[in-house]
């Protein structure tokens, strides 16, 4: 049976930005979708994620992944219900995961949707705390940099959708002292009041050297990058022989115009015979289910606490990414499609 005609609406790069992006350099457009072919699905999306990596894909130049195209729609992590279905293995009324992000409805193929179990956790922790961020958090300190027993960890931007998750994994793993980052004394008093961290620094409070210095006098053993600049090298002069670097992001950059110094004390590496190791999410979907199972578990018991910044239709979806490059959000940054 045909579906019914369907006219949805898009975020379109309208424009490449030269440092900081601006809310005039995305346009919302309105078309009609074409019905699914065999073997696609029609999904109606209900939420999207927004995320620091895709500044790199507004540049014409490749980050890790393709650059977005001029005048044509964005893409990434979305959640919505199946509405019109040309597959059996993906029925209609079934809730999937997907990549066509930043549109209100997609048709793609079924073998690119993901169906996931909404009475283990809410629909939009598969975005969060179960989808790609949570993924992050658990492969940075079990592979890139196990925390071991008794150590002290590091996670920059801890109150963000990987730091918040982070900081109480390490905790599971066994981490004796657990420190985050993050700006403002309102996030950095929600690391140790709600995230389980135990001490918080405000890099926006002082040197970030010494107060990681007093923060962990004897040094650490394990840091998640999430920031890089002047992040990474504190916590290069704050580690310990033998210290595990994951590399996961690193936001300081992502809107400069000229390339970005590494860090001036790197020397530390080869001295403390450091590990630093980049962590590439999509080379370990294959451990999803596996971290499903035990992340699923942790919400359900409430030993894992996460939160979302939540921004209401898609027209706000530009907003809400530039609000994630500037620190606004606490937890995952989800945008609510309405149902249309």
């Amino acid at each position: 049976m045909a579906s019914p005609r369907i006219v949805t609406r898009e975020i379109h790069l309208a424009s490449r930005p030269d440092g900081e992006p601006t809310l005039d350099q995305f346009a919302l457009v309105e078309r009609e979708l074409p019905e699914p072919a065999p073997g696609q699905i029609l999904v109606r999306n209900t939420w999207m994620s927004v995320d620091p990596y895709m500044r790199g894909r507004m540049n014409a130049g490749p980050s890790y992944n393709p650059p977005f195209r001029l005048g044509e729609v964005m893409e990434g992590s979305a959640l919505g219900e199946v509405i019109a279905s040309r597959d059996a293995a993906v029925p209609v009324g079934a809730t999937v995961t997907h990549f066509q992000g930043w549109r209100e409805h997609a048709v793609l193929d079924a073998t690119a949707a993901r169906i996931v179990d909404t009475s283990l956790a809410p629909a939009p922790a598969y975005l969060g705390a179960l989808g790609a961020t949570g993924l992050t958090a658990h492969v940075a300190l079990t592979e890139a940099a196990p925390v071991r027993p008794g150590d002290t960890v590091l996670i920059s931007a801890a109150a963000g959708a990987v730091g918040s998750v982070a900081g109480q994994l390490a905790r599971k793993l066994g981490a004796a002292t657990v420190i985050g980052t993050a700006g403002g004394p309102d996030k950095t008093a929600k690391l140790v009041s709600d995230f389980g961290f135990d001490i918080a620094v405000d890099y926006r409070a002082g040197s970030l050297h010494n107060q990681i210095a007093d923060a962990a006098p004897e040094g650490i053993d394990v840091y998640l990058d999430n920031v890089g600049g002047d992040h990474l090298e504190a916590a290069l002069d704050a580690a310990r022989p033998g210290g595990r670097f994951a590399l996961v992001g690193a936001i300081s950059g992502y809107n400069a115009t000229e390339p970005v110094p590494g860090p001036r004390n790197l020397f530390h590496a080869y001295t403390r015979e450091l590990t630093l190791r980049g962590v590439f999410v999509p080379s370990h979907y294959h451990r999803w289910p596996e971290w499903i199972e035990k992340a699923a578990g942790w919400l359900a018991d409430g030993s894992l606490h996460t939160e979302q910044t939540v921004v209401e239709g898609l027209d706000q979806a530009p907003a809400a990414f530039l609000g994630v490059l500037r620190g606004a959000n606490i937890g995952k940054m989800l945008v609510h499609l309405a149902t249309r």
